[in-house]
């Protein structure tokens, strides 16, 4: 069973890109984030067309999440329960497959612009919110995966440049804590259960030639629950389409999961 995640920064722009991936990764689910499409322009008979049912929630020029199955998701959820958000940021369902239902959440962390801003003061909240839903979600699904931008750079080596970006957003002790509270529920960032190559970002500016210097970032992750860590047999960062004309500035991650 394979999942993945994609910030795809405008569904309009990279619709075919995303069709095409699909068609050379046949994923079982795929989860998309920044869509920027109100709900009525939502392009579900596309994806229906390659074979995914699509469950989305989406607003006008920002923000919007997708979730992309080979077999129709149930129990969805659109944003946090119980957390007052006008931004769509987060989707859910379960998913089934090769090793039964899974349960996978789709989130587009808020990014928070500055640590001295009102929208860390937000990103704070959302992650606090993020952390005690995701704690019952895994009590009622023991086979989960939290997969998104989480704009957070856990460690300095997921920062091509850790004494520039000390202290900076996405590389926040405050961001790293919470990365780390989510990980001390029992999820396992599955893309460090591997040896990976350095250097290994997932999203890279557009400016100053960020990607052909690979001067990047790793904050799209893939987290496991503990039911499924034993059944993760690979994770990796698929740079190719980042290499596409009028790509999107982040990669998708794809983790594959195995039956034993």
């Amino acid at each position: 069973m394979k999942l993945a995640t994609w910030n795809v920064n405008s569904l309009a722009v990279r619709l075919p890109q995303v069709l095409d991936w699909l068609a050379a990764n046949p994923v079982d689910a795929l989860v998309l984030q920044e869509t920027k499409l109100t709900d009525d322009k939502f392009p579900h008979a596309e994806f229906a067309a390659a074979g995914y049912a699509a469950q989305w929630h989406g607003q006008k020029t920002y923000n919007g999440v997708a979730l992309l199955s080979r077999s129709p998701a149930l129990d969805v959820v659109r944003n946090i329960p119980g957390f007052d958000d006008e931004q769509a940021r987060l989707i859910a369902g379960t998913v089934d497959g090769p090793l039964g239902p899974v349960r996978c959440i789709g989130g587009y962390f808020p990014n928070g612009q500055a640590p001295d801003s009102d929208k860390f003061v937000y990103k704070m909240r959302w992650l606090d919110a993020l952390h005690d839903w995701v704690r019952a979600e895994m009590a009622a699904h023991p086979n989960l995966v939290l997969m998104g931008d989480f704009n957070v750079a856990p460690e300095d080596r997921d920062v091509y440049d850790p004494v520039a970006w000390a202290g900076q957003i996405h590389c926040t002790p405050e961001e790293r804590a919470q990365f780390q509270r989510l990980l001390a529920l029992g999820l396992t960032d599955a893309f460090r259960l591997f040896e990976q190559p350095p250097k290994s970002w997932s999203w890279w500016d557009y400016r100053n030639l960020a990607f052909r210097k690979n001067q990047g970032l790793r904050i799209d992750h893939i987290l496991v629950s503990p039911a499924l860590k034993p059944r993760v047999a690979a994770c990796g960062i698929d740079k190719l389409p980042r290499k596409n004309e009028r790509p999107s500035d982040h990669a998708p991650v794809v983790v594959e999961l195995t039956a034993s």
